[in-house]
């Protein structure tokens, strides 16, 4: 499983007008199973998504982000093994 975290590189005016299409983005990706949360840093300086796929198709999705495409996003990628997990997440852990 992967943590990603993004970092704007741009004006966040930028990233607004980007927004849609990174949503468009992000529904095909949790269509497809590859995401299991997401969302915006506080404050709004990035974002945050848990992944659960092989590196190289999270490398492939995350070029295709309209945010990585515009340059208006940095990607720091960390993988982690889920040995525990609250209850209602067990189908998540990883041996």
């Amino acid at each position: 499983m992967f943590v990603v975290s993004l970092n704007y590189k741009v004006p966040l005016t930028e990233n607004d007008r980007l927004q849609a299409a990174h949503v468009e983005w992000l529904n095909a990706c949790y269509a497809d199973g590859i995401f299991v949360a997401s969302g915006p840093k506080k404050p709004r300086t990035g974002g945050i998504i848990i992944a659960r796929c092989p590196r190289e198709v999270l490398d492939a999705r995350l070029a295709a982000d309209p945010f990585a495409k515009a340059g208006a996003a940095e990607y720091d990628v960390t993988e982690f093994l889920a040995r525990m997990t609250a209850a209602c997440l067990d189908h998540l852990k990883e041996a």
